[in-house]
């Protein structure tokens, strides 16, 4: 049975509007499973991106639970959310937020400094081990403008891994991404999670929905489907793309 390592209740997401409130995300009850590939699909101000930093604390959701073990995250000190995304929370974003004037290597290993429950040594051990993993280590001494958007994307990556997060969120990690380097991405995330990594990503793109073992349609603030798959295999994609489409037009996606 599959243990789940975050849990929604009732979790609601309003904005104040127009002198009345704008209502984004309404009653969602969600479990993430700990080893899930979960990937969450919809249209364009469906609220993906709201639930996903709701889900992850980095918004606070306007009531209900988010609960990761004992924390509810909607509830929780800033000091207690801060110290949660320096060690058991990793964050990708489709703008990649890195540092201009740090080299590759410093911008994962400053991510690692933060935890303060890991040694230097083994911060910089991890940082080469981790670039290494992404096929940038050659460049790890350039800056962040010296190098493509997929070499950034995977530096962003590594970044989000170095301090081993128990939950990877991802903001549409290919959004910004040609066809070749999003195949790369997807490929390192498919990889991390083979290896055991709990990834939540937003995505539009149906070449990521694919990779993912559950897929949850968002519409109007409301999940209103889910679709399981086995894990991923590269010689099946076609048939599965063809299994995701359907399951997509029955949601009116």
């Amino acid at each position: 049975m599959k243990q789940s390592i975050l849990s929604a209740k009732d979790l609601c997401k309003s904005f104040a509007h127009n002198g009345g409130q704008l209502h984004i995300i309404s009653n969602v009850d969600l479990d993430i499973y700990e080893g899930d590939f979960t990937v969450i699909m919809g249209a364009s101000g469906s609220g993906k991106s709201t639930l996903l930093y709701s889900l992850s604390g980095m918004d606070r959701a306007t009531e209900g639970q988010v609960l990761y073990g004992d924390t509810d995250l909607v509830t929780a000190s800033e000091n207690t959310l801060a110290k949660l995304r320096h060690t058991d929370f990793g964050f990708i974003f489709q703008q990649m937020h890195l540092v201009s004037n740090l080299s590759l290597f410093e911008n994962v290993a400053v991510c690692g400094y933060l935890n303060k429950s890991v040694p230097a040594a083994e911060v910089k051990k991890r940082t080469n081990e981790l670039l290494e993993k992404m096929g940038i280590s050659h460049i790890k001494t350039h800056l962040p403008s010296q190098v493509s958007g997929g070499e950034q994307q995977r530096l962003a990556i590594a970044r989000a891994v170095v301090n081993k997060p128990k939950l990877l969120f991802a903001d549409e990690p290919t959004g910004a991404l040609n066809r070749s380097n999003t195949i790369e991405v997807l490929n390192l995330l498919t990889k991390l999670n083979r290896e055991g990594q709990s990834i939540l990503m937003v995505t539009h793109d149906i070449r990521a929905a694919l990779r993912a073992c559950r897929v949850l349609y968002l519409e109007d603030g409301k999940i209103t489907g889910e679709l399981s798959l086995p894990p991923y295999n590269r010689e099946e994609e076609p048939s599965r793309e063809v299994q995701v489409n359907a399951w997509l037009s029955s949601m009116e996606w």
